[in-house]
């Protein structure tokens, strides 16, 4: 059996980049992480594939992101860290806010090596004989290019269980319902399962959008359901920006009276009104895993799997705390 690029990072225990970069001779990779690379891929009796390196000379190393909208933070957050990680690389990327098609066009002029796609729907893309990555895109959607996960699911389920702990029994979601946003589906749907679990009562308000002012709007309908919660759950960075503001205004005390916890792992998060605990993938991992990904796709000859489930963590800060008496 051959041993591949894969193969070596696993064993060195290093990202697949890094392996690829450093059988390259890439000044871009330490020394001593280098020559652990080639040590390990000597004992493994790793063999260069030559007909695929001669294809690799022929390369742009030019990768298209294909995103949505950059006016919202968290995704402008994750743009820049996304481009930071390409620093690292031999590859330089092209960012298209356009629609599908117009990205496309532009694309292929530039003979993209490889495409990064983020997706705010459950439709499948069409990729033509370029390599693709989705990011936004349902894990059930059945593709033929990978998907990063950043595993809403379980995300729903730490952030209900840390509040849980702190005695909270009343929880509400609050976050877009009516969409079909693959990501914002599967956070509500995370909510309810963890809530059901726990044989819990699910709360859920629908904010109809993703902006500040959404979240900030949804806190009236919150407020006036028979029994207050004690415990919120934002959907994400902006909306949970405009609950907290909307409960100050109205004299509620963070997190005596409610605790909140959001949605994106962003380090803005920390620097907001109150500091905000939050849960989810960090943006820098992420951008880290959506990099390599293309990358591995880019270069490797080889099945790679099609859904890299990332593993979400708790940023715990003053926002959430125990439940009131």
């Amino acid at each position: 059996m051959n041993v591949t690029i894969k193969d070596i990072a696993k064993e060195a225990n290093v990202s697949y980049s890094t392996v690829s970069k450093a059988l390259n001779n890439s000044p871009l990779v330490k020394e001593i992480t280098k020559q652990k690379i080639l040590r390990v891929a000597k004992q493994m009796g790793y063999e260069p594939n030559l007909a695929a390196k001669q294809l690799v000379r022929k390369k742009t190393e030019v990768i298209g992101l294909l995103w949505p909208t950059i006016e919202r933070l968290v995704l402008a957050t994750l743009v820049t860290n996304i481009s930071k990680a390409f620093e690292t690389t031999p590859y330089s990327m092209i960012l298209s806010v356009d629609e599908e098609n117009t990205a496309m066009d532009t694309f292929k002029k530039f003979q993209v090596d490889g495409m990064i796609v983020f997706a705010e729907s459950s439709h499948t893309i069409s990729q033509g004989n370029i390599p693709l990555v989705a990011y936004g895109v349902s894990r059930k959607t059945n593709v033929n290019y990978p998907i990063i996960d950043a595993n809403h699911e379980k995300s729903m389920e730490i952030a209900v269980t840390h509040l849980y702990d702190f005695g909270h029994r009343d929880i509400a979601y609050v976050g877009l319902l009516d969409t079909e946003d693959a990501l914002q589906i599967e956070k509500v749907e995370g909510y309810q399962k963890a809530m059901k679990k726990l044989k819990l009562k699910t709360r859920t308000f629908d904010t109809g959008g993703l902006n500040w002012f959404d979240g900030y709007r949804a806190v009236d309908n919150l407020l006036s359901d028979n029994k207050r919660p004690t415990a919120i759950i934002g959907g994400s960075y902006d909306i949970s920006g405009g609950i907290l503001r909307a409960l100050q205004e109205k004299n509620i005390e963070i997190p005596k009276d409610i605790s909140l916890v959001s949605y994106d792992n962003i380090p803005q998060m920390e620097t907001m009104e109150v500091p905000m605990t939050c849960i989810g993938v960090p943006v820098d991992e992420l951008a880290e895993e959506i990099v390599d990904a293309i990358i591995e796709r880019i270069e490797v000859d080889e099945e790679i799997e099609l859904v890299k489930k990332l593993t979400p963590s708790l940023t715990v800060r003053q926002s959430a705390g125990p439940s009131p008496k």
